[in-house]
């Protein structure tokens, strides 16, 4: 695997261009764009010397929901590597452009809080593709190390909608679906149930305040002309927005190192009204994000405490 080792972080809009130029014809046989490779490439990226800006996170934290603390957001290194997502994907070997692409599931590991004065270092790499009923998948691995120390990481898996595979790379050798084919929702004993949850008013403009802290500034989110092209008919909410207001909301339910999984269901058309709930507590909680009206399933999370490691990473 080749690793790049970068003096600063990359710039957003230029990375932008490149991200969507494949989508017009011909555009991808030249060198410098992505879509001429064939596999992902086997490239890590690593940003060291990151320090955050207290006032940018405080910004995240206000359009998210979290409160004010000398740690960062459980979400907020996602913000932080965001600009080496969008340098792999449009690197010139990547097969085809970011632009267009579903965010499907997140995992994010924190092993424990990120202070807002320390000094970081980002590692970003893709994973290779595989099947999946509506096209292909790989995931984007971040890495987030204070001195040689990993303190949070994630795995961000993507969709390239497409023509459906013939087998699920996540069923059973048998044909069965496995656990992650479930939602998360049935997996909680029906006579536990789902509490009465919040009720959150979400603005036409959430997409385009969420990009401005975020640094995602997809088409998709910003607006409905830009949304439509994509095959929306208004602009839709960040998945990671939503993940992150879940979690301010469960904030003071969260132990110092935990790992939180969700599934992206529905995307939520703004403006929107949407009923968050959550059930569960000690070692696990199960929430959701459903349409306040309709129940349409926007997300589904599982918060779990994360095991002790040992200094070689071993639990």
């Amino acid at each position: 695997m080749e690793t790049r080792t970068l003096a600063s972080p990359p710039s957003i809009l230029p990375l932008y261009a490149r991200a969507a130029a494949p989508m017009v014809p011909g555009a991808s046989l030249l060198p410098f764009l992505p879509g001429r490779g064939k596999e992902i490439p086997e490239i890590e990226l690593e940003l060291p010397g990151v320090r955050p800006d207290p006032e940018k996170v405080a910004a995240y934290a206000r359009v998210c929901g979290f409160a004010l603390r000398d740690s960062l957001p459980a979400t907020y290194p996602m913000a932080l590597a965001f600009p080496l997502h969008m340098a792999v994907m449009a690197d010139g070997s990547f097969p085809f452009g970011a632009v267009g692409l579903v965010h499907v599931e997140n995992r994010v590991e924190q092993r424990r809080p990120v202070g807002l004065e320390e000094e970081l270092t980002i590692r970003v790499r893709p994973t290779k593709l595989k099947p999946h009923p509506r096209g292909q998948t790989f995931s984007l691995l971040t890495k987030v190390l204070s001195g040689r120390r990993i303190a949070w990481e994630s795995t961000s898996t993507m969709l390239r909608r497409g023509k459906p595979a013939a087998d699920r790379a996540d069923s059973g050798a048998d044909g069965t679906k496995s656990e992650a084919d479930v939602p998360i929702s049935a997996r909680r004993p029906p006579e536990e149930g789902w509490p009465a949850g919040a009720e959150w008013e979400l603005g036409g403009d959430l997409g385009r305040r969420y990009a401005g802290v975020s640094g995602d500034r997809n088409p998709i989110h910003m607006h409905a002309l830009t949304a439509k092209p994509l095959g929306f008919p208004r602009a839709i909410a960040h998945g990671m927005w939503t993940k992150a207001r879940c979690l301010a909301a469960l904030e003071s339910r969260l132990p110092d190192a935990f790992g939180v999984d969700v599934r992206f269901r529905k995307p939520i058309l703004l403006p929107a009204r949407v009923k968050f709930a959550s059930a569960g507590e000690g070692d696990e909680i199960d929430f959701e994000v459903r349409d306040a009206k309709r129940g349409t399933p926007h997300l589904e999370g599982r918060v779990s405490p994360l095991e002790a490691k040992t200094k070689d990473g071993r639990k």
